[in-house]
């Protein structure tokens, strides 16, 4: 016969452990460390002025400094930039200068705080729509951009930054996150990962494997949702009965927590309390951000089908940029000077995006069989050498 859970020694009671070490060091109940905090964390109000402490939705165990000073300014000056980059693109793409562009208009803050919440040592694993983060981590925005005109599926050496692919294919990304940060503690590194996904992709099943393997290997991630309200067309109500989705954490043994998913300031708080509870505990944690995606899913949407325009208009008086702008000019800490040098240095990588998406790309097509296997197969040599050929007699005027 199998031992009982409740046995020194026995998986379950080493896991249920590390999560009453976890409360217990709050002074809570496992299950108030599990739960999320009764109301949403927030910290600026929609005008952008401070939240009395009291109204933040913080409480034992969810406490939430505000961070420093100089980490608000650069969120700040981050949120200008994607701002400005996610409409020069928006542009681009109306211009037939890029095949597609998910807008992450309006979700600024959650890409900034995605990327600001990390150690150097950490990994990211963004969505298609997460173009804001991975520059915000530092991938030169020309490298991200390519594979939105077809030029390349990754611009950029997912190593080199410590940031996974972008690619269209729903949730798979968390399960590449689950085993990188699976690697990396078996190694015995230092490392936590995000995981990225908006609110459609809960409802697949790779966020159910994801979600229930890092929970059962105890390993250092941290699952960001980024909830804009729509799975495409399909609104939350649609997809979950659930509370909220941060409360989806517990069912997987796991602490969630929900966030103002446009208070700049909140997110910051609540990611980086995250990451670092993921590294002190070695355990996964579920963060959901209720946000909105102000423009259309992409291009190829009409997003007046679903929903209405006092609700876009509702979300606009909601804006991270605006909030986060007044908070910090009442701080004293924002004046003309710095806008002005950051709007400059937006609108410098604007202006860079135009003129590499203008050009047009001078690509090898015999590029198409270098990646495909680190080691060629004799079919792939034998096409290869039959594209060459074409292509030459094509060159020499011929017949290709």
């Amino acid at each position: 016969m199998g031992g009982s859970a409740s046995e020194p020694g026995h998986p379950k009671a080493e896991q249920a452990t590390r999560i009453v070490e976890a409360s217990r060091s709050f002074g809570i109940t496992p299950e108030q460390y599990m739960l999320p905090a009764q109301q949403q964390i927030r910290m600026l109000s929609p005008e952008g002025t401070l939240v009395p402490e009291d109204q933040q939705g913080t409480g034992p165990g969810h406490e939430y400094p505000i961070p420093e000073d100089e980490v608000l300014l650069k969120a700040y000056e981050s949120l200008v930039a994607g701002r400005r980059i996610n409409d020069q693109n928006y542009a681009l793409v109306r211009q037939g200068r890029m095949a597609v562009y998910p807008s992450s208009h309006g979700q600024e803050a959650c890409q900034v705080g995605a990327a600001l919440c990390l150690g150097e040592g950490d990994w990211m694993f963004p969505t298609y729509r997460d173009s804001v983060a991975v520059i915000t981590r530092g991938v030169d925005p020309l490298d991200v951009m390519v594979s939105f005109r077809g030029d390349w599926h990754c611009g950029y050496d997912p190593t080199a930054y410590r940031v996974g692919a972008m690619s269209t294919p729903l949730t798979t990304q968390l399960l590449h996150a689950v085993g990188v940060a699976h690697a990396a503690k078996l190694r015995g590194e230092d490392t936590v990962v995000l995981a990225m996904c908006g609110d459609g992709a809960t409802s697949e099943g790779d966020f159910h494997e994801a979600l229930n393997f890092a929970a059962v290997f105890e390993v250092p991630v941290v699952f960001f949702v980024q909830n804009n309200g729509y799975a495409i067309s399909v609104p939350l109500s649609h997809q979950s009965a659930a509370p909220s989705l941060a409360h989806k954490a517990i069912g997987y043994g796991m602490a969630g927590e929900q966030v103002d998913g446009n208070d700049m300031v909140a997110v910051l708080a609540v990611l980086r309390r995250a990451v670092h509870l993921a590294r002190e505990h070695s355990m996964p944690l579920l963060v959901e951000a209720v946000t909105y995606r102000m423009q259309a899913h992409t291009n190829a949407d009409d997003a007046t089908r679903y929903r209405d325009s006092e609700e876009v208009e509702q979300w606009k008086r909601k804006d991270p940029l605006k909030r986060m702008r007044t908070f910090l000019s009442s701080k004293g800490l924002l004046d003309g000077d710095v806008e002005e040098q950051f709007s400059t240095t937006a609108e410098s990588v604007a202006a860079s995006l135009r003129t590499a998406m203008t050009a047009e790309p001078k690509g090898d097509p015999l590029e198409l069989f270098d990646h495909v296997y680190s080691e060629p197969t004799a079919q792939l040599r034998q096409q290869r050498s039959q594209l060459a050929d074409e292509l030459a007699r094509a060159e020499e005027g011929g017949t290709a």
